[in-house]
């Protein structure tokens, strides 16, 4: 026999193959969609994340509304006219005169905050907490957002394999309904037989059926979070390592970072400043105004006239009775509180009670997965 690597068009061939193959598994691993793109794109382009940031980029604006509150307010004006006047002196002699002046002139006012009962003070701490509010509100999206991309992108694997099982079974079954037709035909089996291969093959053609909806409602929720339709999904690496070492050591750090609970503390510190805004309105508003104003032509004044005025002027408002407006407004707000910690200590336990219930998903799923792997095992041999 001829030595084949002698053979020179052969080892072309296999040089040809080989670049192919190279480069199929080039292109299959540049197009292969990894876990960490998938929630890149989700993090980036989900619409729900955008409008959460935008959220609170609009909430960051309440804090220099409200700081304006102790900034001066500058006005100018201006006014222009024609003012004409007749009078007639009916005394020694009968005599009448018409006056016709252009009154006009310009002038700026300035208006200070003082104290105001320290409501510009506690509305800037109040939008200070609703920042810290929406920017929690945009964690927990992110979370949650994040976490539906890595299950959508689970399922799309799974529902992906499962279908291809039933593909293989629904092929296994038509064999097997063949020969069971051709062993009937020579006598072998009967008829219960036949019928039975073909009930086994409707089953699995069904079951195929199901799989393929499946597959496509989980690949519409993944291009729903992810933004992409799923294609050629690279396997998942588990992150167990990366997990909490026992249960009460993930309740305590879930009291602490889960953003459902530091959103509702920071609601409750949103309301009690609530109360103190209120109750500001009880408070004297103690205030600043100046003005400076020139005038051309006055009408009470001989002809070519000009004036300026400059005036400073402090204010004192002291709130009297109002009919039990602030006061009711008071307390609603401090029943705001109350509704306020009631709905934190509610998400405390919301969120305690998800921790247990996962810990035990996770720990049964170990389990599960190992006996899953044992039956595989079992039924190769």
């Amino acid at each position: 026999m001829r030595d084949q690597k002698s053979n020179p068009a052969r080892v072309a061939r296999l040089a040809r193959g080989a670049g192919l193959m190279a480069l199929m598994l080039a292109t299959t691993s540049v197009q292969a969609e990894t876990i960490g793109g998938a929630l890149t794109k989700a993090y980036l382009n989900n619409p729900d994340i955008n409008a959460q940031r935008a959220a609170v980029r609009q909430t960051d604006e309440t804090l220099p509304y409200y700081n304006a509150g102790y900034l001066p307010k500058v006005s100018a004006q201006a006014n222009a006219g024609v003012a004409s006047t007749y009078y007639q002196d009916a005394g020694a002699g009968l005599t009448s005169a018409n006056q016709t002046v252009l009154p006009r002139g310009y002038g700026v006012t300035v208006n200070q905050n003082i104290w105001d009962g320290n409501a510009t003070y506690n509305s800037i701490r109040q939008a200070e907490s609703n920042v810290l509010v929406q920017r929690e509100t945009l964690r927990y999206t992110e979370e949650a957002t994040l976490l539906n991309a890595l299950t959508y992108y689970m399922n799309v694997m799974r529902d992906t394999a499962t279908l291809d099982l039933n593909r293989s079974n629904v092929e296994v079954l038509k064999e097997q309904l063949r020969q069971t037709r051709d062993r009937f035909n020579v006598g072998e089996v009967t008829r219960t037989d036949v019928a039975q291969a073909e009930a086994a093959l409707a089953q699995a053609q069904s079951q195929y059926l199901v799989a393929q909806s499946t597959l496509q409602a989980s690949i519409a929720s993944y291009r729903q979070v992810i933004g992409d339709p799923p294609a050629n999904l690279a396997p998942v690496t588990p992150v167990t390592k990366l997990l909490p070492t026992s249960l009460p050591s993930a309740i305590a750090i879930s009291e602490v970072e889960n953003p459902q609970i530091t959103l509702a503390l920071h609601n409750v510190d949103v309301a009690l400043l609530g109360v103190k805004i209120n109750e500001s309105a009880l408070y004297p508003q103690v205030g600043l105004q100046a003005s400076l104003t020139k005038s051309f032509d006055v009408q009470s004044l001989p002809g070519g006239s000009k004036t300026l005025n400059g005036t400073i002027v402090g204010q004192v408002t002291i709130p009297i009775y109002d009919g039990g407006k602030s006061f009711a407004s008071i307390r609603q707000a401090k029943e705001n509180v109350t509704v306020k910690e009631l709905t934190a200590d509610s998400r405390r336990d919301q969120v305690r009670q998800t921790v247990v219930a996962s810990w035990g998903q996770n720990q049964n799923a170990v389990g599960v997965l190992r006996a899953a792997r044992a039956q595989v095992a079992a039924a190769e041999v």
